[in-house]
C-alpha cells in the first residue's frame, strides 16, 4: 500500500465517510482508491484514510482498529479519526460496528440501527473542547435521525437474504476489551439497553462536536452473556458471525451512500456546535484556535 502524506486538505472535499469496525477492514467495491495520511493535533488516525468511489460517489473509508486490528477499543484514537475526517469536509459518517444482542428478537446476523446510546466507558477522552475552549453539545438524540433513516431505507433496498433490520434500539458502550460478566449482561438489559458494543463512544460524541451527522449500522454477532440457552459470547463465535454478515453490510452501505449523495439531508448535528460553543473564539489563545481549526470554520 502506497501512502501520501497530506498536510493541507483544503483542496479535498468528501461529504460521506464510512468507519469500518471489526471484520470490515475494506470496502470491496471501492474504486479509484487513493490512500492519504492525515496528521492531526490529536496524533495519527487509526490508519491511512482511503479515498475512492462507490458507484460514482466519492467517499472516505477508515478502519477503526487499523489494518490487522491493532487497536483495542480503548486505544482507538477517536479524536484523531474524527478530526481527520472533518478536515476532509465530511458531513455524514456511517459507523459499522459488531454488537452483542441483549434482546431475544435481535438475532445473530440481524442488523440494528440504534437511536439511543448509553456510555459506560471510563478511560477515553470524549471531547475536543478542553484546555482553553468549552462547548456543551446536546446529546439528547446522539445518533442522527436523518442518516439512521437512510440506513434503514438502504437495508430495504439491498438484496439481503438472511436476517432482519431493526430500529428504535439503545446501544450501550462498555470499556472492554473483556466481554461482560453474566451479572452485567442482565443488568444492561434491566436499564434498557438492547445491543452492546465497545466502540461507538466517544465516537458519536466527537462527531457531534465536529458537526458531523453520525449513525450506526450495528451487526449482531451473539447474545452476549445473558441468554439461558444460546452460546455465550466469545471472540471466535462473534467473528464467525461477523464475517457472514460483512458482505451484507457492504450492500447496505452502498445503497446508503447513494441515498445520502442524492438527498444530502439536513441534520441536527450540522448546527450542533453553533448552539454549544461557550468560549468566544476571540477569547481563545492562538494555540487553542489552531488546535480546533477544522472544527471552527464558521466562527
Amino acid at each position: 500500500m502506497i501512502s501520501a502524506v497530506v498536510e493541507d486538505t483544503s483542496h479535498l472535499s468528501v461529504d460521506i465517510a464510512i468507519i469500518g469496525g471489526s471484520g470490515l477492514y475494506q470496502m470491496q467495491d471501492l474504486t479509484n482508491k487513493r490512500y492519504v495520511t492525515i496528521p492531526t493535533p490529536y496524533g495519527k488516525p487509526s490508519d491511512d484514510i482511503v479515498l475512492g468511489e462507490l458507484n460514482g460517489v466519492t467517499v472516505a473509508f477508515l478502519t477503526r482498529h487499523g489494518q490487522g486490528h491493532r487497536f483495542t477499543p480503548s486505544e482507538v484514537p477517536y479524536r484523531a479519526n474524527i478530526y481527520a475526517l472533518k478536515t476532509l469536509g465530511v458531513r455524514y459518517v456511517i459507523s459499522v460496528s459488531a454488537v452483542g444482542s441483549l434482546r431475544e428478537q435481535l438475532k445473530p446476523l440481524d442488523m440494528v440501527v440504534p437511536n439511543q446510546m448509553i456510555d459506560m466507558t471510563k478511560q477515553r477522552v470524549s471531547t475536543f473542547f478542553d484546555a482553553g475552549a468549552v462547548a456543551h453539545v446536546t446529546m439528547a438524540d446522539p445518533l442522527c435521525p436523518a442518516v439512521s433513516d437512510v440506513l434503514q431505507r438502504a437495508y430495504s433496498q439491498a438484496d439481503i437474504s438472511e436476517g432482519d433490520c431493526h430500529g428504535d434500539a439503545t446501544y450501550i458502550c462498555i470499556e472492554g476489551p473483556q466481554f461482560s460478566t453474566r451479572a452485567e449482561s442482565h443488568w444492561y438489559r434491566q436499564i434498557g439497553a438492547d445491543i452492546i458494543g465497545m466502540t461507538n463512544m466517544p465516537e458519536a460524541k466527537l462527531a457531534r462536536e465536529a458537526s458531523i451527522a453520525y449513525a450506526t449500522l450495528a451487526l449482531v454477532t451473539d447474545f452476549d452473556s445473558w441468554h439461558p440457552i444460546e452460546e455465550d459470547v466469545s471472540a471466535d463465535y462473534a467473528i464467525q458471525n461477523l464475517m457472514k454478515n460483512a458482505d451484507n453490510a457492504q450492500q447496505v452501505i452502498k445503497q446508503a451512500v447513494a441515498l445520502l449523495a442524492s438527498e444530502r439531508p439536513d441534520s441536527i448535528a450540522h448546527t450542533a456546535l453553533a448552539q454549544a460553543l461557550v468560549t468566544p473564539v476571540d477569547a481563545m489563545s492562538e494555540e487553542t484556535k489552531k488546535r480546533l481549526d477544522a472544527l471552527l470554520p464558521n466562527f
